[in-house]
Order: structure tokens, then C-alpha cells, then sequence
């Protein structure tokens, strides 16, 4: 698999990352055949949250691998934290137990990458820099970045952190592309022409934040899967017929179409059967073309100017 480079760390990750927010659905023997898999294929970051499965994701996680030095140095694990039980949390207090909380289940004394998952209005951006600089100094945390945040919010922290954020995740895919729309319809008097993001995607560019895409397969705000969804029959059409075409599958078309925007956006993907996993690595290996890449878009029922 390709690699990337990780904003401006100097973590090289695949260019496909596996999300284990449902592995605590896993036994310990399904759960390391999907991670062994991974890593063969060139999978090697792993991305969880505090909140998957209530933190039982990342316990299994480190307890089917038999978590140990050899196996964690070829892995970029990836954690989350901010989300609790009806509000957001981004004090110092929830950041700092919710790392010592994620290592304690992962059996690792360090997160490669901490993300803050969701904003929280009643951030104190201080907290937070008190927090990163604590993680940091202490070896528990080694690159930072967040999650589903706009350049205003991304600013405010940055205003105060030491620290280089990384990575913003943010959902992105075929048939959920807010973060592109605005920019292909400047100056339009119609909906796709709404800035909903203030151009984060161009933000993350010019700032070497690298955009990790959550939900790729799905539509709408998590409303369902559109590969194989017969509700969609333009947009699946043309990932068949590009699936024939390229020799892999309709998903790793989806996936291709994300992998070839220029911005070396990395998509996260969620999928606990290790021959699907398989299959969508393929997308790796295929360039779809301008046209057909716009010829997707546009199935998805996009307009151009």
C-alpha cells in the first residue's frame, strides 16, 4: 500500500486506515485476524475513540494482539476523546483521564496521535494547551490533532497550543461532499454553493493538515450505506462500471475516488471482515481519471456550474 506522510509529523502511515469503533463486537480470535490482516496489507494505523463500545473496542484491541514492543512499534494507534455521556468535554481533566483511561485499556504507554473528537462550545482553549503540553512531556501523547472542526476553531486552539495539530477527521465520501461543494460552486445562488465549513479543505492544505475521512461508504449524517443501495442507482451504476472497468470492487472505487483528491485525504475506513478490508486495499493501486473521478461526483447526483 502507499504511504503518507501525517501532516507535518513524521509518522508514515497507508494511505487507508482501519476504524475499531465496532471490534468490541469481536472475539480475541476474529479481532487479531482482522488487525494481522491489516498490517499485511500495509494497514497500520488504527483509529479508536474513548467511546467505542464504551471503551471496550480498545481492551479488545490490545488483548487479542497480546499487546507487546515488538508488535506496537509497527503501529500508528490513534485515539479520540471528548465525547461523554450528553455534552462535550475538552477540559484538562477529561483530556488527561481520558488518555491515562486509553492506555490502560490499549497496554501501551503512548498514543501515537490524540484527537478532540467533536467541538465543544465551552472549550477554554488554555485547558487544552495545559493538557497537550502535560501529555507531551510526559511521553503519553506524541502528535496531536482533531476532529470534525472548522479553520475558526482549529485557529483558536492553535492560538494556544505548542504543539503542531495534524490530523482533522471529517466525513467525507461520494455521496457526502460539503467539504468540495462550496468550492466548485462559487459565487452559485443556490444550496451546494453554501459554505458550511469555511473551507476547511483548503485550510487543511495550506496547513499541512492532513484530512482523514470518517464514514466513507455512508450518506447522509450516518443515514446508511450507498454502495449496493439500491435508493442510489446512478451513483452505483458508475462505481460498477469503474469497478469492471479498474478489476476491484465497487467500495474500493468509493475509496479511490477519495484517495484521488490532491490533498492526500486518508480515508478511515470501519470494516471488521478482513477479505472486505482486502478488497477495498486495492483502491491503492488504481488512479482514477479526472473525468471519471468528476463523472462520480456527478452520479451522485452533483451539478457543475
Amino acid at each position: 500500500m502507499k504511504k503518507i506522510t501525517l501532516g507535518t509529523s513524521k509518522l508514515e502511515a497507508g494511505e487507508i486506515s482501519l476504524g475499531c469503533m465496532r471490534m468490541d463486537a469481536l472475539s480475541k480470535k476474529e479481532a487479531n485476524y482482522v488487525i494481522e490482516n491489516a498490517l499485511d496489507l500495509g494497514v497500520n494505523l488504527f483509529d479508536h475513540a474513548d467511546i467505542y463500545g464504551s471503551g471496550r473496542s480498545e481492551e479488545v484491541f490490545s488483548d487479542a494482539i497480546d499487546m507487546n514492543a515488538e508488535i506496537r512499534e509497527k503501529m500508528i494507534i490513534q485515539s479520540k476523546c471528548g465525547i461523554r455521556k450528553g455534552f462535550f468535554d475538552f477540559s484538562k481533566e477529561h483530556i488527561l483521564s481520558s488518555v491515562d483511561d486509553s492506555l490502560k485499556r490499549l497496554q501501551t504507554d503512548y498514543l501515537d496521535i490524540l484527537l478532540l473528537h467533536r467541538p465543544d462550545a465551552l472549550v477554554e482553549p488554555g485547558e487544552v494547551a495545559e493538557a497537550f503540553s502535560t501529555l507531551k512531556a510526559s511521553g503519553k501523547v506524541r502528535y496531536f490533532g482533531v476532529s470534525n472542526q472548522n479553520p475558526m476553531q482549529i485557529e483558536l486552539v492553535k492560538k494556544y497550543v505548542r504543539e503542531d495539530l495534524i490530523v482533522n477527521q471529517l466525513q467525507l465520501s461520494v455521496m457526502h461532499t460539503p467539504i468540495i461543494d462550496a468550492g466548485l460552486n462559487v459565487n452559485m445562488q443556490h444550496d451546494k454553493a453554501i459554505d458550511r465549513d469555511n473551507s476547511i479543505l483548503e485550510y487543511s492544505r495550506i496547513h499541512d493538515m492532513t484530512i482523514q475521512a470518517w464514514s466513507p461508504f455512508q450518506y447522509g449524517m450516518i443515514e446508511g450505506v450507498f454502495v449496493g443501495n439500491s435508493d442510489f442507482p446512478e451513483v452505483n451504476a458508475k462505481l460498477q462500471e469503474l469497478a469492471e472497468k479498474k478489476g476491484v470492487t465497487d467500495s474500493a472505487i468509493a475509496i479511490a475516488w477519495i484517495l484521488r483528491h490532491p490533498a492526500n485525504i486518508q480515508p478511515v475506513v470501519g470494516t471488521m471482515n478482513a477479505k472486505r478490508l482486502a478488497d477495498i486495499a486495492k483502491a491503492s493501486h488504481i488512479t482514477l481519471t479526472r473525468q471519471e473521478w468528476y463523472d462520480l461526483y456527478r452520479a451522485a447526483g452533483n451539478t457543475l456550474p
